[in-house]
């Protein structure tokens, strides 16, 4: 929230990412930070599959937590936000195709065209992914903000020597 103490500006980042990067900002980091374990794999969850099923949303967890996963970054803690954005992405292709087939105007009760709403369902789910996307580093810049090791081998990620160990 804006104005509000402590909750001001840019999010801050993990205190372990911050040593990764050779404390850039050299201020005395939080000692006091919990650590969670990296999962090394999770299924979908159950309800995806339920009645008419959300097989996007299933492609798309898949996928994700694959490299997620695969860069020892995705923990327990952050599997509903994982869910948040499969299911924002599952929607977002509905209202795309909906849109595709429907045109960007439709025939309003009164009979004049009026704005597909589906155009207001597509902007929501993009909200809903790039806000979420972000908290789990999949777009380019939060990746980018996440690592803060630009240039070195991916063999040389201390995050994966510890999950492999």
């Amino acid at each position: 929230m804006a104005g509000t103490a402590g909750r001001s500006g840019r999010r801050p980042k993990p205190t372990a990412r911050k040593e990764l990067a050779g404390n850039p900002g050299k201020r005395a980091l939080n000692k006091e930070e919990p650590v969670f374990t990296p999962i090394k794999g999770v299924a979908p969850p159950e309800w995806f599959a339920e009645d008419d099923g959300l097989p996007m949303a299933t492609v798309m967890w898949e996928l994700t937590t694959k490299e997620l996963c695969g860069q020892g970054l995705l923990c327990v803690t952050d599997l509903a936000v994982l869910e948040r954005w499969c299911v924002a992405y599952e929607f977002w292709r509905r209202a795309v195709r909906s849109i595709a087939n429907d045109g960007l105007t439709i025939n309003g009760a009164m009979g004049g065209k009026i704005k597909n709403p589906e155009l207001t369902a597509k902007k929501e789910q993009e909200s809903e992914m790039s806000s979420t996307g972000s908290m789990l580093g999949l777009d380019p810049s939060s990746r980018q903000r996440l690592v803060g090791l630009a240039g070195q081998k991916k063999t040389s990620n201390p995050f994966l020597k510890m999950i492999n160990a």
